[in-house]
């Protein structure tokens, strides 16, 4: 920030304290201290002084984050039992909550644009680069820019342990190369649409669903504002998975676009394969089908894009097999970074079939569910899988904040329920058969008369 305003720097800390501020003058409600929105503001506010506190105290700031992770499932799985949910107004009009929102905004772009992308996203788009020019990303390790004088330095104490690692910041040299730089700019795009993607997603969730803009408009707001945001604001791989389901939840009712949707967030991270059975669940037999055909339909593209970049069929089988990241499922001992790190992995087990029980009951009860069961039970999968990652498990924070936020905003929504599909079959039926040869389903006009 200090590029654009001279003289005027924010750090982590000075952020959360403006940031609280605001959040509580804009949403806390001081009339009704003891009500269930004031509980979610703190809530949300509580993940953030762990992430500071990591930056100076490793195991002090892992606890503290994994405990805030344990709430939060706590509030998601307690969500149906909340019966009473008054609509609360929010201390602000909606023109200054607007004002408001598309100022937090552009903070948040100034924040990435003012600093170095991290590698992760200079990977992504690397093998964006080596998909348009079909090369063979099994044997392609070479530097962004191809010189040694483009690539990106990184300390020892700093090396990402994964691609969902937040990672180091990126270093470029004194004398970039063109290429290099326009890797920077494309970071900074991609990172500032994945955050438009959500503010937008929010917005028009509250005015198709929610019935309130403003809803959608107070959800987008707080995204913002929420120092966990500013911290992370620069990771596309934490923003974007969550930004597609929620736009899956703008179209839930279209079972073909939610399950496009999600099968490009199950293509950016590992996390939301672990939401399909549920949604297919959620839509029974005929609308599964459609879901399940247009994930069938994405996991083509994503196949068909490794086989582009393979040069045989050993390459291919190791870029297919390798694009998931099966070290989160290893429990040898001295495994993991994070809370995990100095624990026996013995001890990870148990949890880890904690979430698979919890997957298989939010999966199952109640048999027939609705918005709001959808909302909850994705929220609370998504926070459930922080509490075995091993690799910073729970930093992971913008993978939940959006559908945190549907589930802590959302009024009363039992009366949106699954569409109603037709049959694949019955439709491809109609589509062959010709138009003088369907039976009618309505009464002639002769008839009437």
């Amino acid at each position: 920030m200090n590029d654009i305003l001279q003289g005027y720097a924010v750090n982590d800390a000075t952020w959360f304290y403006l940031s609280l501020l605001l959040v509580l003058a804009v949403f806390f409600r001081f009339n009704r201290l003891w009500s269930l929105r004031n509980f979610d503001l703190l809530l949300l506010l509580s993940v953030s002084p762990g992430l500071l506190i990591l930056e100076h105290d490793s195991a002090l700031g892992n606890i503290w984050l994994f405990v805030s992770t344990g709430l939060f499932l706590m509030r998601t799985i307690a969500d149906a039992w909340f019966r009473r949910r008054p609509l609360l107004e929010q201390n602000l009009n909606p023109a200054g909550l607007a004002f408001l929102c598309v100022a937090a905004f552009a903070f948040q772009l100034a924040n990435i644009v003012t600093e170095d992308p991290p590698v992760a996203n200079l990977d992504v788009l690397k093998k964006a680069q080596e998909l348009v020019n079909r090369t063979d990303t099994t044997q392609s390790n070479g530097p962004i820019g191809g010189s040694k004088a483009t690539t990106p330095t990184v300390t020892p104490d700093e090396q990402p342990m994964d691609e969902e690692n937040p990672g180091p910041t990126v270093r470029l040299l004194a004398t970039p190369t063109v290429l290099a730089k326009n890797y920077q700019i494309a970071s900074w795009i991609l990172a500032g649409l994945s955050h438009l993607a959500v503010v937008l997603g929010l917005v028009v969730l509250g005015q198709r669903h929610l019935s309130e803009v403003r809803l959608g408009i107070a959800m987008a707001t707080i995204y913002l504002l929420l120092p966990c945001t500013a911290y992370q604001v620069h990771q596309v791989s934490h923003v974007l998975p969550a930004a597609l389901i929620i736009w899956s939840l703008n179209y839930y009712h279209r079972p073909m676009i939610a399950g496009c949707c999600m099968g490009l967030a199950c293509g950016t991270v590992f996390f939301p394969l672990f939401l399909l059975p549920m949604w297919m669940m959620f839509y029974g037999r005929n609308g599964a089908l459609r879901f399940g055909l247009a994930l069938g339909c994405v996991a083509a593209v994503l196949v068909g894009s490794f086989a582009l970049t393979s040069s045989n069929f050993q390459s291919f089988i190791a870029q297919t097999i390798g694009s998931m990241n099966w070290s989160v499922f290893q429990f040898k001992s001295g495994y993991g970074v994070g809370f995990w790190e100095n624990i026996d992995q013995v001890y990870r087990l148990p949890v880890v079939t904690a979430f698979g029980v919890l997957v298989i009951c939010l999966t199952v009860f109640p048999r027939r569910k609705n918005i709001e069961h959808l909302m909850a039970h994705s929220a609370a999968i998504v926070v459930a899988t922080q509490l075995w990652y091993p690799q910073h498990g729970g930093i992971y924070v913008l993978w939940y904040l959006p559908l945190m936020l549907t589930v802590m905003f959302r009024p009363r929504l039992a009366h949106l329920v699954p569409p109603e599909s037709a049959p694949l079959l019955k439709l491809a039926r109609q589509a062959t058969t010709p138009h003088d040869e369907r039976p009618l389903t309505h009464t002639p006009r002769q008839q009437l008369r």
